[in-house]
C-alpha cells in the first residue's frame, strides 16, 4: 500500500523535475491510499493557483484509490507522533495514516527525511 503526501502529488501534476519517482506509486491505484487531509491540501494549492475546474480535475484522479477519513482514533495517533516527532499537523495525520495502513509513505517534503518507512526524495 502507499500513501502520497501533498507534496509529492503536486509534483506529479505540475510534471515536476521529481513526478517520475512518484509515479509508479500514483499510478498503481489499487495500492493507493488517500488521506482526506492530504485532499484538502492539494484542492487548496490548485484551486489558489489553477482555478476550480483544475483543482476538481485532479481531486477526482486522487480519488480513484482508497479515500481515508480523520476518525478518532486515527486523530489520537496522529497527535502522538506530533508530540514524539514535532512534526505538524497535517504531517502527522499523514504519517498516521501510513502506518495504520502499513503503507510506504512518498514524499518530497524534508519533515519526513530519515523516518522508517517514508520514500524520500529530495526536492529539486
Amino acid at each position: 500500500m502507499n500513501v502520497i503526501d501533498s507534496s509529492a502529488w503536486l509534483e506529479y501534476f505540475a510534471n515536476g523535475s521529481n513526478s517520475s519517482f512518484f509515479a509508479p506509486a500514483i499510478e498503481n491505484v489499487e495500492q493507493l491510499i488517500i488521506p482526506a487531509i492530504v485532499i484538502f491540501e492539494v484542492f487548496k494549492n490548485v484551486l489558489r493557483q489553477r482555478g476550480e475546474n483544475d483543482a476538481l480535475q485532479i481531486v477526482a484522479t486522487m480519488q480513484q484509490g482508497q479515500t481515508v477519513d480523520l476518525t478518532p482514533a486515527l486523530a489520537l495517533n496522529a497527535a502522538k507522533i506530533s508530540v514524539d516527532m514535532k512534526l505538524p499537523m497535517a504531517d502527522s495525520l499523514i504519517l498516521a495514516t501510513a502506518r495504520a495502513y502499513n503503507a510506504t509513505l512518498w514524499t518530497q517534503d524534508i519533515d519526513f527525511k530519515d523516518i522508517d518507512g517514508v520514500q524520500y526524495v529530495e526536492k529539486i
